[in-house]
């Protein structure tokens, strides 16, 4: 079973994201730097149980939510500048198209 494009990308943002966490100032890194990882990891997880789930809808909007957190946390990191510019832009461009993506997927998943 070939592996969805939206787990690959999911994974890709987590590979990106881990080294920028790195970065952050101690006092950050082990709090929201530790969050934004488990957040990003749990989102990964979810998008792999919707995959061999049955009722894929709810696990797929429960990594729609997922995604949302994700996306603000993100945000915070920028305005707390934890990250700078190009980084965030990078990675709100992933979460973006991820976004695209899981939204096709729940779209097709209600038919």
């Amino acid at each position: 079973m070939e592996e969805p494009l939206i787990i690959t990308k999911a994974y890709d943002l987590i590979l990106y994201l881990v080294p920028q966490i790195a970065k952050f100032p101690k006092q950050y890194r082990y709090s929201l730097g530790e969050k934004l990882e488990m957040m990003s990891l749990d989102f990964l997880m979810t998008l792999i149980e919707a995959r061999y789930s049955k009722e894929k809808i709810i696990v797929l909007k429960k990594a729609n939510l997922s995604l949302e957190k994700l996306r603000y946390c993100i945000r915070l990191c920028k305005d707390l500048k934890l990250m700078s510019h190009h980084p965030y832009e990078i990675m709100t461009k992933r979460v973006h198209e991820i976004g695209l993506q899981l939204g096709g997927w729940i779209k097709q998943s209600r038919v």
